[in-house]
């Protein structure tokens, strides 16, 4: 999670003007408050991590809530940087939310493991989940879509909403069969009110770009017409790519501009336009991921044509990948036909 990442996609972002248009702004953040944070985790958690701040922590406790793991190392401060990153997702969906902007995006967020009490998977605090409360506690009549591209499971997300019908959490991933964090499948829908407002696309290794984004086109413009979510978030990490080192499903760069695009047409189609968007995973953080990123943002500006096509150069999509598509297709028919009559029900 290195930050070079963020740094390097504002590199990008600025070098090729994207910050010079009329419709475009940058927006100071602030730290998340504890009441902030307590609308997604539990208070002991949070209590745990600020006595890291505070010097004062027991590290038996900490190991109960997955501190001083492998993945999530005590480090100074982590209440203060993770409260940070909480508090640049808030900002950017509070824009969202009262109307002073249509789209918005903060790359170093997408913290999309950390459960309600446990860091995990290199989250402490769960950003997107804490953003997502908080424009639920603006709005409580809205519905809320999130879309998760990370090559993980965005099971942090889907647990914390799990029993709420306001939320729909869609993730395309690699199967946990073969990858951390071992979740995601095609069962797990929500549960009492808000079964249906799960649904999860495991894919094989080696799923390339055209099962891919058959897979993506079929599935979140359909959920999204039959849940008419008020605003989309998303998580956008970038380990989808062949060469990530830390999974295996096999996207080229030239698949990454039609990602952006399907989620683009999916806010103006279902949710008024209203999209916040979050950085998430990616291991190649000085060179695949800040350049996804910066053509996600391209798209969230309407400029989807200054990314340079040298960006896009790449292996050829079948020298990486695998061809799926009846698994994809079996997948993909049974999430829709299991959560499509769910959310249309919801929505009436």
């Amino acid at each position: 999670m290195r930050p070079e990442r963020v740094l390097l996609t504002y590199e990008h972002i600025r070098n090729l003007g994207l910050l010079d248009g009329d419709n475009v702004q940058e927006v100071r953040s602030r730290s998340a408050t504890d009441d902030e944070i307590l609308a997604a985790h539990d208070r002991s958690f949070v209590e745990t991590v600020k006595a890291i701040d505070d010097g004062t922590l027991d590290e038996r406790a900490g190991i109960a809530f997955g501190l001083g793991t492998p993945d999530d190392p005590i480090f100074p401060n982590m209440h203060r940087a993770s409260a940070a990153v909480c508090g640049a997702s808030l900002v950017a969906a509070e824009l969202v939310a009262s109307g002073s902007v249509g789209r918005s995006f903060n790359p170093a967020g997408g913290l999309h493991h950390a459960r309600r009490s446990e860091a995990s998977g290199f989250c402490i605090y769960n950003d997107p989940a804490v953003a997502i409360a908080k424009v639920l506690a603006l709005h409580p009549d809205w519905r809320v879509m999130y879309v998760d591209v990370d090559v993980h499971h965005g099971d942090g997300v889907q647990w914390i909403f799990y029993d709420d019908p306001r939320v729909l959490t869609v993730s395309l991933h690699q199967s946990g069969r073969y990858l951390y964090p071992g979740t995601g499948f095609e069962d797990e829908i929500g549960t009492g009110d808000a079964a249906g407002t799960a649904a999860n696309v495991p894919l094989l290794p080696g799923t390339g770009d055209d099962d891919y984004l058959w897979a993506l086109r079929r599935v979140v413009p359909e959920l999204a017409e039959a849940f008419r979510p008020d605003l989309l978030v998303t998580q956008l990490g970038a380990d989808t790519h062949w060469g990530d080192p830390l999974a295996n499903l096999s996207l080229t760069m030239r698949a990454y501009p039609e990602i952006a695009r399907v989620l683009s047409e999916t806010a103006l189609d279902s949710a008024g336009g209203r999209w916040v968007a979050t950085g998430g995973g990616g291991y190649q953080h000085d060179t695949v991921v800040p350049k996804v990123w910066t053509i996600h943002f391209a798209e969230i500006c309407g400029r989807p044509s200054v990314i340079p096509e040298e960006w896009l150069e790449d292996r050829p999509s079948d020298e990486v990948s695998r061809p799926n598509r009846e698994e994809v297709r079996r997948t993909v028919e049974q999430v829709l036909e299991i959560c499509l009559p769910r959310l249309s029900a919801l929505a009436v």
